[in-house]
């Protein structure tokens, strides 16, 4: 499935005030983030970090929430998922062309 169908077909789902779209787009989005890493940190703690078939499981379905607010928040700004992926990966490629790949700085 491509990027863009998926995020249509994902907007069919969506249930939210839609004064209030963006904010909560990028509250649910830091929501999901916040459940993955939940996941791996328990991971950690409970079993030395190794990952079990049910956790990979686990890890990968709060992905997909991750991905349904990535595409809502795109969407509320009136872009799509392809959009996104192309415009992050060629900064990322800038980025490696010109040595700084490592590092920080959101304008390296």
């Amino acid at each position: 499935m491509d990027m863009d169908t998926y995020q249509q077909q994902a907007s069919t789902t969506a249930k939210y005030p839609e004064s209030t779209g963006l904010i909560y787009c990028v509250l649910g989005l830091a929501s999901e983030a916040g459940e993955v890493a939940g996941k791996l940190k328990k991971a950690i703690r409970d079993e030395n970090g190794v990952l079990s078939e049910s956790r990979k499981e686990d890890l990968l379905a709060e992905l997909g929430d991750v991905l349904w607010y990535c595409a809502m928040t795109a969407m509320e700004l009136d872009a799509t998922l392809s959009s996104v992926a192309e415009a992050n990966l060629n900064k990322l490629f800038d980025r490696k062309d010109r040595g700084v790949i490592g590092g920080d700085g959101d304008k390296r």
